[in-house]
């Protein structure tokens, strides 16, 4: 007997409870997510349009973070970090072609975790997929095996910062480049520090740039040139708002609230993603796509913890 509720409206109400709890003030993006993670157990389905909210939600909110940065500052980080975030993109998805190969996994399952753990998770599976014309269980595998990860990230990555004594530029840092999804990126982070927040944001976004030259080159290898690139459009609002705050001394005296709201709305899009997570898409993940995904993640999240340590 399982413990998923069929009322409809009842659904609904337990639903939008669980959603005002991930915006009080004890709340946080690992608690948000463990509530959603509950919803889709206990109420899976309350609405159909979770996956689109949620989209739409993350974007507004990492635009509301661009109004507490200072664009000189995110030029500087951005410097800091482009070589390193070049690096393990490139390494990641050829050392993913090659070991998708070796374990004989389907090519477009094997693009779809490369891609998705080398440069933004979800977005990138979302953006290679009709380029390649991935089926539906190609993108089911891909999505469930980053999601899995990424819960892991949030909850884990806090934890192993303050282990290693990271400071607040080498969580940034790391986070961005060794976490996939952005939600996961900004939820960890926020969980660290602002500085943290700040620095994780900005180069996560410049790693999410990169789904524009990937696209080319899959459209180039797999010759399907005439498909449509899912260019994040959303990034540029996000600069917009840096330099708005950063050169408007009007909008500074208001920005910090924005950047609350927009911290509080990236709380709630993690819960709306676990909410949107069900059994039959988990089910989806196979073992070797999955041996592939924690691989690649591993010596991303390695390599990457190793070099900042050093360097940063």
């Amino acid at each position: 007997m399982g413990l998923a509720i069929d009322n409809p409206k009842l659904k609904q109400a337990i639903f939008l409870l669980l959603s005002l709890l991930c915006l009080a003030p004890f709340s946080s993006p690992p608690i948000a997510l463990l509530l959603g993670l509950l919803a889709s157990q206990i109420i899976p389905k309350a609405f159909s349009n979770i996956s689109k909210i949620s989209k739409m939600l993350l974007q507004y909110s990492v635009v509301g973070l661009g109004f507490g940065m200072n664009l000189y500052s995110a030029i500087k980080v951005s410097q800091d970090g482009v070589i390193l975030t070049a690096i393990f993109i490139t390494s990641t998805i050829l050392i993913g072609l090659l070991v998708g190969k070796y374990l004989a996994i389907k090519r477009n399952t094997t693009l779809l975790i490369a891609s998705g753990t080398a440069i933004c998770g979800g977005s990138a599976i979302a953006a290679v997929a009709p380029i390649i014309e991935a089926s539906e269980d190609e993108m089911s595998v891909s999505l469930g095996i980053v999601f899995i990860l990424n819960s892991v990230a949030l909850i884990m990555f806090p934890i192993l910062g303050h282990y290693f004594n990271l400071s607040q530029m080498q969580f940034g840092m790391w986070s961005a480049i060794a976490i996939h999804d952005t939600s996961s990126v900004v939820g960890a982070a926020q969980s660290y520090g602002n500085e943290a927040l700040q620095i994780a944001t900005t180069v996560k976004l410049g790693r999410a740039l990169w789904i524009v030259p990937l696209s080319l080159a899959v459209s180039i290898f797999f010759k399907q040139g005439k498909k449509k690139i899912s260019i994040p459009y959303f990034i540029l609002y996000f600069i917009l708002a840096m330099v708005v705050s950063t050169f408007i001394p009007a909008i500074q005296s208001f920005s910090p609230y924005i950047v609350v709201v927009a911290k509080k709305g990236l709380t709630l899009t993690l819960f709306l993603i676990g909410a949107g997570m069900t059994k039959e898409s988990l089910k989806t993940v196979g073992f070797k796509p999955l041996i592939l995904g924690v691989g690649l993640w591993i010596l991303v999240l390695v390599s990457s913890l190793l070099l900042v340590m050093k360097y940063y």
